[in-house]
């Protein structure tokens, strides 16, 4: 068997959107992936099913992930081996689809599926419906506070939607944009996204929103934490599921897989920064990003300008907004063909699966002739890039190693020294302002330097500091401050 041969193509694609109200008919995660599965392989046809030699499945956040892969097997007869978990976050399909690419390309197998799902729409109702009347519980604040550092649960920095914030503020003050001019880049870029959902018959919500009305606030668009409004945020409420099936581009014409249905695999590059958010070089840049984006284009031979479709991470406008600048993409450019998470939908870990479904489609429809994938996971911690393309990318070598580790270390500068007990001046490096549901602020948190470079966690209260820091008037970071030791143990910032 030649290269050509071993070459991995996508040749099934399934997406399924749930909305069923009954709780007790609804489906579970494991029910959405088998679905999404039936359908890629009827998709694919040629009895594909009966052929699997694996079935990867991203796992699950926050739902019990005991007996899934034996209800998979059980249901998939003549899948060759037992379904098996991917351990991630948001790049976890792009983790997976390099892993099968590199499995196929190498002759481990021929027929590889990838698959999944969460119902996260039905376990948040369950969830209301037990606890009656009372308030819900948390289930990112949950599942996320095992994980976190002490530092981060005393300065309510848990969740995505308190963290992404100080990654955004900090970019802005980076680029010199005014506030103004900052939230318009990203209500224009986010009207595109849902432009591009309204037109994707398996998005979440299919509806175009102006700009204006992203930016907006208002009871179905409040304010959660600054900058950031509802419609500006990953959208989990959602039962969705996605997968996709994978073979040698001799297996798939041995099926008889048209050639245009095909869609082949080419290189990808992964990279991480530290999952403690205290142990960054900064917030205005992310060199795991930048090393995977590059590396990917280099590993097979392309331009940004070659791409002539994209997928972008979407959770927050940070990601798309740093990395169309570390590409060199223009504004205005798509940066989704599904329609983004806050539209096409985000069920958690799983997005990107869907996003390769939907490029694959597009490809096949004769809407480009290559394609760059790119997740993100954890904040902002965990960047994986890949390549697709109608014909085989001559550059691409497969199997291949897509760690580019030593290439975002080398980005990376000096990681400063987190203080808990600093107690004089200091300069905002980033912050946020979290509000209540009413849509009134409820406090503030900035992440400040000393003087000695050392950085820490601080706290901001009071309206009048609440309004400075989200007005715009003035850019907050990099302005000059006092620390101090509060009554309860925390440190509050006082401005100079």
């Amino acid at each position: 068997m030649n290269e050509l041969d071993r070459r991995p193509v996508i040749i099934g694609i399934g997406q399924v959107n749930d909305r069923t109200e009954n709780l007790a008919t609804a489906p579970d995660a494991c029910d959405l992936m088998l679905e999404a599965v039936r359908l890629a392989g009827s998709d694919a046809g040629a009895r594909v099913l009966e052929q699997l030699d694996t079935l990867d499945l991203v796992r699950l956040f926050a739902a019990p992930m005991e007996g899934i892969p034996e209800r998979l097997s059980q249901a998939l007869p003549g899948l060759r081996s037992t379904p098996q978990f991917v351990v991630g976050h948001g790049n976890t399909p792009l983790l997976m689809l390099s892993l099968v690419a590199n499995r196929i390309a190498s002759g481990q197998a021929e027929i590889c599926a990838l698959a999944g799902a969460e119902a996260c729409r039905t376990d948040k109702r369950r969830a209301a419906a037990a606890a009656g009347g009372a308030r819900p519980p948390e289930m990112m604040q949950q599942a996320l506070e095992g994980l976190t550092s002490e530092d981060c649960r005393r300065y309510s920095l848990v969740t995505p939607i308190a963290l992404y914030p100080l990654f955004e503020n900090a970019m802005r003050a980076h680029w010199g944009q005014r506030l103004e001019e900052s939230q318009w880049e990203s209500a224009e870029l986010w009207s595109q996204f849902s432009r591009t959902a309204a037109g994707n018959e398996h998005a979440w919500i299919r509806r175009e929103y102006a700009p204006e009305q992203i930016l907006e606030p208002g009871p179905a668009n409040r304010r959660l934490s600054f900058p950031y409004t509802t419609l500006m945020v990953a959208n989990n409420g959602v039962n969705q599921g996605a997968a996709l099936i994978v073979a040698s581009y001799a297996k798939a014409r041995q099926l008889g897989i048209p050639e245009h249905r095909m869609v082949f695999v080419g290189g990808s590059a992964a990279a991480t920064e530290s999952h403690d958010i205290r142990e960054r070089e900064g917030y205005a840049t992310s060199p795991s990003m930048q090393a995977s984006l590059l590396s990917t284009l280099q590993r097979n031979g392309l331009q940004a300008a070659d791409c002539d479709l994209l997928e972008i991470y979407s959770c927050f406008p940070c990601v798309p907004k740093y990395a169309r600048r570390v590409l060199g993409i223009p504004a205005g450019r798509p940066l989704s063909v599904s329609g983004g998470l806050t539209f096409a939908g985000a069920p958690i870990r799983n997005y990107m699966m869907h996003a390769a479904a939907e490029m694959t489609r597009r490809m096949r429809d004769n809407g480009g002739r290559n394609g760059l994938l790119f997740a993100n996971g954890g904040f902002m911690t965990e960047a994986h890039a890949i390549a697709v393309s109608r014909e085989p990318l001559r550059d691409a070598r497969l199997p291949g190693d897509f760690d580019a580790q030593e290439h975002a270390d080398r980005l990376r500068g000096r990681i400063p020294r987190f203080v808990q007990d600093h107690a004089g001046p200091a300069t905002i490096e980033t912050y946020t302002v979290a509000y209540r549901a009413d849509g009134e602020p409820a406090h503030g948190t900035v992440i400040a330097r000393t003087p000695a470079g050392e950085r820490l966690f601080a706290r901001a209260q009071g309206r009048e500091l609440l309004e400075w820091l989200t007005c715009g008037q003035e850019e907050p970071v990099g302005s000059r401050g006092t620390v101090a030791a509060a009554a309860d143990g925390l440190a509050d910032w006082t401005p100079a």
